[in-house]
């Protein structure tokens, strides 16, 4: 059984070894850099929040995906015009670089 100075330094050099490996310059997606990565995040929060309150924009049936300032979006519109206006509050929102508009159309 280990004692509990040797038990600490292990868990200590566990706890720096998984920090140093995990943090980094780049993180998934493409070698995203965590700053794009936090941008995109916060780019996303904001497009959703302008569908929720937009009252001819579902904003639990269309999703937000953002990738390098790109915004997917994709899901179920009732209407073109929902379809047309989540592109148009997208393509408006601050830092956005372009919308991919992959919503369908329910018949």
């Amino acid at each position: 059984m280990l004692t509990k100075p040797v038990l600490t330094l292990s868990l200590a050099a566990a706890l720096i070894a998984t920090v140093g490996a995990t943090s980094g310059c780049a993180v998934a997606r493409d070698q995203q850099t965590a700053g794009s990565y936090i941008d995109d995040a916060a780019l996303t929060t904001r497009v959703k929040a302008k569908f929720a309150a937009d009252p001819t924009v579902s904003a639990m049936a269309i999703s937000v995906e953002t990738l390098k300032g790109t915004v997917q979006l994709a899901g179920f519109a009732k209407t073109s015009q929902e379809k047309a206006m989540a592109e148009k509050l997208a393509r408006e929102t601050s830092g956005v670089v372009a919308v991919r508009n992959d919503i369908a159309v329910k018949p």
